[in-house]
């Protein structure tokens, strides 16, 4: 039962879509309505508005963190553990994508993944954070480095903490991320995939 609890909060809260707030907050288009038709940060860029980009990226980060931090947090005094804070994990990054505050039309869950594993280990996060920035400065494709990231995140955990409940949540939560970017794994394989900073084409910017 607390489980179930604890599941479902964390799902309500990864539902909270930062990119869509953010934007009404400062007056942009929907992220829906332009360039990738995705809530995240790199889409929001695309407006011009750095700043809504950046409380975007931190919002969708700072949520994956929050729902693990809680179920390791309180979980034990219900005597809960490791396989609970696993569900509130991926719980968390459906609610990113699937938000049901939303119409279930969310994101691609980069930011919310690497809170979560943040969350999760702190140089967990670092190494999949180093291993983003690497790649995105290398190819400047936030998908591609999104990508490589998140194949790597399993790796990473595995050489840390061994194989366990979180390392199952883990792999899930990256063949998830991988999945909503098959659009992008097209247009990377076509040469059509727009680079970080390329502006969108019509709507409002700031």
């Amino acid at each position: 039962m607390y489980t179930l609890l604890f599941v479902i909060g964390a799902y309500l809260l990864g539902s909270v879509s930062f990119g869509i707030i953010t934007s009404k907050l400062f007056g942009l288009s929907d992220p829906r309505s332009y360039g990738s038709n995705n809530p995240g940060a790199t889409n929001v860029l695309r407006s011009g508005n750095k700043p809504a980009a950046v409380l975007t990226l931190l919002g969708d980060g700072f949520k994956g963190w929050l729902a693990v931090w809680l179920a390791q947090r309180y979980g034990p005094q219900f005597g809960l553990g490791d396989g609970t804070v696993a569900l509130a994990a991926v719980a968390v990054f459906l609610g990113h994508l699937w938000p049901v505050f939303f119409r279930f039309a969310g994101g691609k869950g980069v930011a919310t993944l690497l809170g979560i594993l943040i969350g999760l280990n702190p140089w967990l996060g670092l190494a999949t954070i180093g291993t983003w920035l690497i790649i995105a400065y290398a190819f400047r494709y936030s998908s591609l480095a999104a990508l490589v990231a998140s194949l790597f995140a399993p790796f990473f955990y595995a050489l840390m903490e061994g194989p366990d409940m979180i390392l199952l949540a883990i792999v899930v939560m990256s063949a998830l991320l991988m999945y909503r970017h098959a659009k992008n794994i097209g247009n990377l394989l076509a040469g059509k995939e727009s680079r970080i900073g390329a502006k969108k084409n019509g709507g409002k910017a700031a």
